[in-house]
């Protein structure tokens, strides 16, 4: 392959390493959220079950990336997505352990973790794309760069969330910030955006941070006052 020769080649290489470093740690965060509460085994397998669904869909996804990249409705799709799933994860954990069988909690965070999956592969999946600029080589090299980015994350993060429980509403945070994201860059309405509204780039990640947490801890607080009654 004369093209492992050019310098395009390798920073195109540099540029999905760096997606992935960025996008795929996301993912990891989201393993570690959905399984730092379940026992010490199921935690294992929530872990391994979500991270090998992870990889499946990402390479399922990869075969429909090049329309993924044009589809409109999806980003926003995703970052609402995205949004209820930081919610949902800053309200679970500030409520304390519930008495749940470890089936269904399993069962329950290893879906938590394919939802989650289906929206940032999308958009990991579509950053790789457009950093390999429809090279299928660097498409494969950027999905198997990410493998061992998620599967090192997820257990690296999940006994700091243990010990520091604070970072769960950082991490529910974060997925309201990359929901801020991925909503103004959706194609129905980034030429709009673009045009009259260029402020808002810089503001709606924040925005979807805030509202991520600010919501969550409304959510806490109405069920433990529900609980104290």
């Amino acid at each position: 392959m004369a093209e492992l020769a050019t310098p395009q080649f390798w920073l195109a290489i540099g540029a999905i390493v760096f997606v992935n470093i960025l996008l795929s740690g996301d993912n990891a965060v989201v393993i570690a959220l959905a399984c730092h509460n379940l026992p010490p085994r199921s935690r294992r397998q929530g872990i391994f079950w979500g991270v090998l669904g992870a990889i499946v869909l990402r390479i399922v996804l990869t075969l429909f990336v090049m329309s993924l990249l044009v589809d409109p409705w999806l980003k926003l799709v995703g970052a609402a997505l995205l949004l209820l799933i930081g919610v949902r994860l800053i309200a679970d954990e500030a409520s304390g352990p519930r008495q749940v069988k470890a089936s269904n909690r399993l069962l329950a965070a290893v879906g938590t973790i394919l939802v989650a999956d289906i929206v940032m592969s999308l958009d990991n999946i579509m950053a790789v794309a457009a950093a390999a600029k429809g090279n299928v080589w660097l498409i494969v090299f950027g999905l198997a760069i990410s493998i061992p980015i998620v599967v090192v994350g997820s257990q690296v993060i999940v006994p700091l969330l243990a010990r520091f429980p604070l970072l769960v509403y950082a991490g529910g945070g974060m997925l309201g910030y990359i929901g801020g994201e991925m909503a103004l860059d959706d194609p129905v309405i980034r030429p709009w955006i673009a045009a009259h509204a260029i402020g808002l780039v810089p503001i709606a990640p924040i925005v979807g941070f805030v509202a991520v947490v600010a919501t969550g801890l409304y959510l806490v607080r109405q069920r433990q006052a529900a609980g104290g009654r």
